[in-house]
């Protein structure tokens, strides 16, 4: 049996470093990993709880100040019914047990947060934002690996041609 992976990306591609959930899911994309997708949203609604009920892993990335961290963060995620997922404000764990709520299925999840620098209008990462985006990759391989051996082909996928 073919395990599934979902990254999804989310953040505001308007707004700089904000960016760097979608510009990993546009990496991931541009791979055409077997049996791994990836999906670009400004944000978290209701209506991605479908795309989750068919996959048995999905991963999370999203930006953050430096301020809150300066190192690329990695959690686990669970289903939460206190967090409610409403427009703006929805969260990945809030999607999780909606997920669960409607479909009786919720995958496992981790969700990768990237600090950032620069949230102010404009359409190009900042250095430190590039670098996270260059370790949430790596991250991301080994999530994949640790999770399923054969969602990969390679042993990091993500790593430019030499």
């Amino acid at each position: 049996m073919n395990k599934t992976v979902l990254v999804i990306g989310y953040g505001n591609d308007l707004r700089s470093d904000d960016a760097i959930g979608q510009r990993v899911a546009e990496i991931i994309a541009s791979q055409h990993l077997l049996n791994v997708k990836s999906l670009t949203v400004h944000q978290l609604t209701p209506e991605l709880a479908e795309a989750l009920v068919s996959v048995d892993l999905v991963i999370f990335v999203d930006a953050c100040l430096t301020s809150e961290t300066s190192d690329v963060q990695v959690k686990s995620l669970l289903p939460t019914a206190t967090n409610f997922l409403a427009g703006h404000t929805g969260d990945p764990q809030a999607l999780l047990a909606l997920t669960k709520a409607i479909y009786g299925h919720c995958p496992k999840a981790w969700w990768l947060i990237v600090p950032g620098e620069n949230f102010e209008l404009g359409d190009r990462l900042s250095p430190i934002a590039e670098n996270g985006v260059a370790i949430a990759l790596e991250k991301i391989a080994d999530l994949i690996q640790k999770n399923a051996h054969d969602y990969l082909l390679a042993p990091n996928p993500f790593q430019p041609n030499q």
